[in-house]
Formats: C-alpha cells, structure tokens, sequence
C-alpha cells in the first residue's frame, strides 16, 4: 500500500515539474537574436515552405481553325421508286407465264395469263345480244317513222340496246381482268407460282420494282426538325459498297413525330445510274448510313472538349496569359491563368466548336484546370512524353489574346 501512494506522488510532482517548464518557455522574453532571425526566415520564402507561391503544371492545347459541319448521322433501307407485287382479282388456273425471272418487262406486257376460255364465251354471247339489240332499234326506228309503232316502243328498244351495251363491256372487264400486266416498266422478280396452279384471288405473284430511281427512309432526331428542307442534299454510304458514296435529294417530310422515340420520318431519292448511263448496283433493302449536312463552316475555331469547364450552367475556358509587368513569378512559371466564358456550336469528334469568346491561337489548358482554383495562379506547362523541366523551358508563349470570334 505504501509503494503505491510514493508511486503516485513521485508521478504527480513529475507533471507539476513538465508544467512550470512549459510555461516558463512560452511567457519567457525574446532575445534580440531571436527576433531578427525569425523575422529573416519569413522574407525568405523557399519552394517547400508554405508561403511559397504553388506552381501547377497543365497541359495546354491552341485555339485552331478548321472547317466544321453541322450535320446528323442516321441509318435507312433502300426502296425502288416503283415497286409492287403482282395480285390476280379473281380466282382461276394459270395457262402462261410471259416474263423471265429477273428480266424486264414494259408497261402493259400481259405477265401472267389465266384461263378465260368461260369469259370468251360469255363476250361472244354478249356480243351476239349487242347484235339483235342494234337491229331491233333500227327497225324500230323506220316503224316509229312510218306511224305503225308507237313512240314508247322506241324508247323500250333504245334502253335494250344500252342494256345490251353494258352487258357487252361488263364482259369485256372480266376477260380482262383474266390477265395480269405489268403497270409500269421495270424488272420482273422471282415467280412465286407456275403454270398449271390454281390461285385465289389476292395471291401473291410476283414483284415488280422500277429500279431507276431509287429511295432512302430514314428517321432523324426532332430537335433537326427544323434544318431539314425538301430539296436538300444528303450524303448515302453502303455497307454492301464500301468505299462508295452516292448524294440523294430529299423529296419529303413527314408531317408527323414518332411518339416512341420522338423522330421525324425523311424520304430522300436518288438516280441509280452512273457516269455512263449504266445501273448501278443499288437494290431494295440494302442498308444505308446517311449524313444530312445542314451547314458548312470553313473557318471554325475549335478546341479539345476536354478544354470545356461547366459552372453553373455557364461554359468557361482556362486562358494562359502573361503576367501584368512587375509580377514575381517562380522561376519554373512564365504565365498565368484566366478563365474565360465562351459559347459553344458544333460538337465533332472530339472537337467543339468556340463561337465566342477566344481568338485564334489563345492557349487554353485541357488538363489539370481543378488546380487553378483563382484567376492569376502561376502555370507550369507539361507536355506528354517530356519533363517537367524541358517541357517549361521548350514551351513557347500563347499568341497574344485575338478579339472574341463571332
């Protein structure tokens, strides 16, 4: 018991003793040394010291000039301007097919030819009732002259003649209807049926397309909606063509919006001939990549995207420029930053457009802008692949600041 109370006595003076040196080194004065020393080390500021000015090192990239074009990118299917497929009205047997698979055909050529002999013979008969119908008006007619008929006999022969007359092409339609032809010039399809078949009305036949001119379908986004004007050019590549390219012209808009996917449906056409008049390659189907180009900039000012700093729904840039005249500046630093709103136009791969607020050749900084917190902040530049060193002493000034394009 007694060692445990000298324990904690000799403890308690210890603390006692550490807390008057304490406070007898922080209330004691200072000496003249002391003083001029501290004041010393304080004008002296030194690369890790905290008073020292912070270099950050960005890379930087020029405000350049390049044509740029507002355009959009869409995907469609090719169609021929023309295209059917062959439908018989009415039932009956197939007794001659007059085209080749794959070959062309003209406007009216009889394709496929079923068998009328039941039609011939109702126009025979309806042609023999036209006959007597026409012979009864006429004697009737020289009867009614001579006062032996009445007038009303007349006019009963007169309404059996028209009678018979629509009788007659009434048969005339149905021996016609027994043959189908082709409704334009074009080239025929694959024969989906034979001679000898039996088909329903309604039956499919064959296709028939007009590969002249041909069509592309395609949808863009709404927000274009109001850029694309009939008449305009679009640009048509094919993945069954690489390496080629071909121009359309759209034809037409569609009037209404795809509530889906809120886009508008475009119908451009283009000529499916070549240089020398010959066809080209195109067929229905075919997948298509379109680019409707809206507007050309040849002198646009651009800038990596990286450059662009969203703050507060406001677009800004990290302009380097030199120092106002009498700025101590760290040996390693040869400029300062400045941010800059500017307005952007078209984005393209990679690249946005400047419309104000630089100039041509401004450097601009594309990494490292979360270190420059403060507009006038020493910049060190670093290049890829260099040192920090070489890359300060190899980099050249920024042109000075060119007035606001546009």
């Amino acid at each position: 018991m007694a060692s445990k109370l000298s324990f904690v006595a000799v403890a308690a003076v210890g603390m006692a003793l550490a807390g008057g040196v304490a406070w007898w080194l922080q209330s004691r004065p200072l000496a003249p040394t002391d003083i001029t020393d501290t004041k010393s080390s304080a004008t002296r500021p030194s690369a890790g010291a905290p008073g020292a000015p912070r270099v950050a090192g960005v890379e930087v990239a020029k405000v350049a000039m390049l044509a740029l074009r507002d355009d959009a990118q869409a995907v469609g299917s090719l169609r021929a301007r023309h295209s059917v497929m062959l439908r018989p009205e009415l039932v009956g047997r197939i007794v001659a097919l007059n085209f080749k698979d794959g070959g062309p055909v003209r406007k009216g050529q009889i394709l496929v030819q079923f068998d009328d002999q039941l039609q011939q013979a109702e126009l025979q008969q309806m042609q023999a009732q036209l006959a007597i119908a026409q012979a009864n008006y006429k004697r009737t007619q020289e009867l009614v002259a001579e006062k032996f008929l009445a007038q009303q006999t007349l006019d009963t022969s007169a309404a059996n003649l028209k009678v018979a007359q629509a009788q007659l092409a009434l048969a005339q339609a149905r021996l016609a209807r027994m043959a189908v032809r082709a409704p334009f010039d074009g080239t025929a399809g694959i024969r989906l049926v034979n001679v000898g078949d039996y088909v329903k009305d309604g039956a499919d036949l064959v296709a028939l397309e007009d590969t002249r001119q041909m069509m592309v379908d395609f949808r863009l986004p709404e927000r274009v909606g109001g850029k694309v004007k009939p008449g305009q050019l679009v640009e048509m590549t094919l993945d069954a063509l690489p390496g080629s390219s071909f121009k359309a012209q759209v034809e037409a808009i569609d009037p209404l919006l795809d509530v889906n996917g809120r886009s508008l449906g475009v119908r451009a056409v283009l000529l499916n001939q070549g240089k020398a008049g010959q066809p080209l390659a195109l067929r229905s189907g075919m997948f298509a990549r379109v680019t409707t180009v809206f507007s050309v900039n040849e002198s646009a000012l651009v800038l990596p995207e990286e450059a662009i700093v969203p703050q507060g729904g406001k677009q800004f840039v990290i302009k380097l420029v030199e120092p106002p005249a009498g700025t101590a500046m760290p040996a390693d630093s040869k400029f300062v930053s400045q941010r800059q709103e500017v307005s952007l136009g078209v984005r393209r791969q990679g690249k946005v457009e400047i419309v104000r607020g630089v100039g041509l050749g401004d450097t601009v900084v594309v990494a490292g802008q979360q270190r420059l917190q403060k507009d006038g902040s020493p910049v060190r530049i670093v290049e890829l692949g260099r040192g920090p060193g070489r890359a300060a002493s190899s980099a050249s000034a920024p042109a000075p600041a060119a007035p606001a394009s546009r």
